[in-house]
């Protein structure tokens, strides 16, 4: 633990701040949610095979098509002051890269995807889902690895809205990623053997 994260962490009350943040020593396992440090352990192994699968086929998609860019954590993406996420999956389309800089993202990006985890989903459920919301994601997936589930919101007059609900056997489309749709099948499947 550096010196800079042991400051940090002896003061509770406080609102931290993106300038707080950034003297984490790199790699720190945590995002500014609401002006609070948040522990974001490794994820498991299962989070990691759903996240590459999906990333590599909208990688594949994006990229066949020249759509734009598909990101994956931990990349910052700062929305405000004290809100500063990595979100498992993003994309930026072609004609707003100019979001993308060299130590962070600057804004929203188009599509955000979080893959719940225990220690995760409250946050991407309530507090992110709402910056998300307020800073214009036009599309905001929400992957359940225990309910083997995707949900799809879209951006409709600064609002989010139940798009799609799939779960255990389906297929989502993107509205933002031209063309771009995937079955549960493909997100879910688990090469790991069983507990």
């Amino acid at each position: 633990m550096s010196l800079a994260l042991e400051e940090l962490a002896l003061t509770k009350d406080r609102i931290y701040t993106y300038d707080d943040y950034r003297q984490l020593p790199e790699g720190a396992p945590y995002q500014l949610i609401g002006g609070e440090l948040v522990l974001t352990p490794a994820p498991t192994s299962y989070h990691q095979i759903i996240s590459a699968g999906l990333e590599f086929k909208m990688m594949a998609h994006v990229t066949a098509n020249d759509l734009g860019m598909v990101l994956n954590a931990p990349l910052d993406v700062y929305l405000e002051k004290t809100e500063t996420y990595q979100p498992d999956i993003i994309f930026v389309s072609r004609e707003r890269l100019n979001i993308v800089k060299q130590e962070k993202i600057e804004g929203a990006p188009d599509l955000v995807v979080e893959i719940l985890s225990p220690s995760t989903a409250y946050y991407d459920l309530r507090k992110k889902y709402r910056v998300y919301e307020k800073h214009g994601v036009r599309e905001y997936w929400i992957v359940d690895p225990e309910e083997k589930s995707i949900q799809v919101f879209t951006l409709e007059a600064g609002r989010f809205k139940l798009d799609q609900e799939v779960e255990k056997e389906g297929e989502v489309r993107s509205r933002v990623i031209d063309g771009f749709s995937v079955a549960t099948t493909d997100v879910f499947h688990n090469p790991l053997p069983e507990k």
